[in-house]
């Protein structure tokens, strides 16, 4: 037995920003293209709703409590977004440089990181690799200001739904379908599992040999397993 102790040198953990902005535009048949790579961005919230409980009553007590699904939410803020977006927000462009609005959205899955720091590494001690899969985007404010004195660019913001995927693994059978997945790079020290960190990010990035490209949750199970 050991006596807990809080706040020790290299486990003062906090998260912080946002990079390495990837998207992945769905096709006709539920596969994703290759990714593209997303400038701009500033910011990434997860905003999940439901699992609300709901109680159960009988012989005058408390039966059991009740927990709805959960469904996955989130929104995305950047100073620009790559061409490959714009049928996402339900812009067809025509012909170069002229898009129409107000048109069929189409999905897409989403990646970003987020860093991990602490009290001895700060911001590099290491990073999260947050994938989303099955998003829609919502319509977003546009609000054009004149430039004055005090100059800011518009930053663009969508709320986004998802629609989970199945899980057909072996062994991970009983698991619910996932419209998020996270990878922790702190949790992989070992050079085996970095060996494995690697693929996924070889995958997810691109390298020079190959284009980047959205793995299933089921490749994931099998890379790390």
């Amino acid at each position: 037995m050991a006596k807990l102790v809080w706040d020790q040198v290299g486990q003062k953990l906090y998260e912080t920003g946002t990079d390495h902005g990837v998207l992945f535009t769905q096709n006709s048949d539920g596969t994703y293209a290759n990714g593209v790579a997303w400038n701009g961005l500033t910011a990434f919230t997860e905003s999940p709703s439901g699992a609300e409980k709901t109680d159960l009553w009988a012989d005058n007590i408390k039966y059991v409590s009740l927990r709805s699904a959960e469904d996955y939410g989130a929104t995305i803020e950047a100073y620009t977004y790559p061409d490959e977006y714009k049928p996402c927000i339900g812009e067809a462009e025509v012909v170069t440089g002229v898009n129409f609005g107000q048109q069929p959205r189409k999905a897409f899955g989403f990646v970003c990181r987020t860093n991990v720091g602490n009290d001895i590494e700060m911001e590099t001690h290491g990073y999260k690799i947050h994938i989303v899969y099955g998003c829609t985007a919502s319509p977003s404010e546009r609000a054009y200001q004149t430039i004055n004195d005090s100059p800011e660019a518009i930053t663009f913001s969508w709320e986004i739904s998802s629609t989970p995927v199945p899980i057909t693994a072996t062994g991970y059978e009983n698991m619910k379908p996932t419209a998020s997945i996270t990878i922790d790079s702190t949790k992989f020290t070992e050079t085996a599992a970095k060996a494995k960190l690697t693929a996924l990010e070889d995958k997810l990035f691109g390298t020079d040999n190959s284009e980047p490209e959205l793995p299933t949750p089921d490749w994931i199970i099998t890379n790390f397993a």
